[in-house]
């Protein structure tokens, strides 16, 4: 079995049959107890999970209704009768991580971030390109979401963008300024008040001889920061812009 969280909620159970969870909350207490795979969810946290602050007074007995609707998903497959455990404190799915895709990513990054460290890059990109290709769009697109999933679909999210980071970076050290500079309009764009972001925009600018561009976007930044939050750049972006405008009166100098 193969559970994909990373876009539309999937259980694949051969490699010719699989299906899409409908959103339900079945489907809501399956996600929560996968990303939380291998560790006993509480009894208390699954119904604030379900219901919030408006849990009605048969919240406990519709809990186990939904287990034992969870259970019948998992009865037909291959070992699913092994899947979902009761604890004593409340309940557990037991798989193997890479049966997850979101083990799967997390497992990817980590390694991607060693093989930087080690100064690897071209390693590092391959791991992170393989990570990348697990997300088929938003995690768990479609599903009823409480506060508790929401929480760790934000770590997941996070790890999203830290690998996105370290992707950035690998080209980088690969010398690949000119082709991440797509990924990065795009990224500013999507994240206008990130400064290490348009930090590197910048500078793949710069790296690649669009100097005038590269001042552009500083002042793009210098723009947006002022008119959302009133503040100037970071003093490391500041120091930046006065490099690139210094280069360029030294090389007007000896023309």
């Amino acid at each position: 079995m193969k559970f994909k969280l990373l876009g539309q909620f999937e259980i694949v159970v051969t490699e010719d049959r699989s299906f899409f969870l409908s959103r339900s909350k079945v489907s809501q207490l399956i996600g929560l107890l996968l990303v939380q795979n291998g560790e006993t969810v509480s009894v208390d946290t699954l119904i604030e999970e379900l219901w919030g602050e408006n849990a009605p007074r048969s919240a406990l007995t519709t809990l186990q209704t939904y287990i034992y609707h969870a259970r019948k998903i998992f009865a037909g497959m291959p070992g699913g009768e092994h899947v979902l455990v009761t604890r004593p404190a409340g309940y557990v799915i037991q798989v193997p991580d890479d049966a997850i895709d979101v083990a799967v990513f997390e497992r990817l990054v980590q390694r991607a971030r060693r093989l930087l460290d080690g100064d690897r890059p071209e390693e590092a990109m391959g791991c992170l390109d393989e990570a990348r290709a697990l997300w088929r769009g938003p995690v768990l697109v479609g599903m009823m979401i409480g506060s508790v999933l929401e929480a760790h679909l934000t770590y997941i999210n996070e790890l999203r963008f830290a690998a996105t980071h370290l992707h950035i970076e690998a080209s980088q050290r690969l010398g690949r300024h000119q082709e991440i500079i797509p990924q990065l309009r795009l990224l500013v764009a999507e994240n206008p008040l990130n400064e290490s972001l348009h930090a590197q925009l910048i500078k793949a600018l710069d790296k690649c001889g669009r100097r005038a561009e590269a001042l552009q976007a500083y002042r793009n930044l210098w723009r947006i920061l002022d008119a959302e939050l009133g503040v100037e750049p970071a003093p490391e972006l500041q120091l930046l812009q006065h490099e690139l405008l210094s280069r360029g009166s030294v090389v007007h100098g000896r023309s």
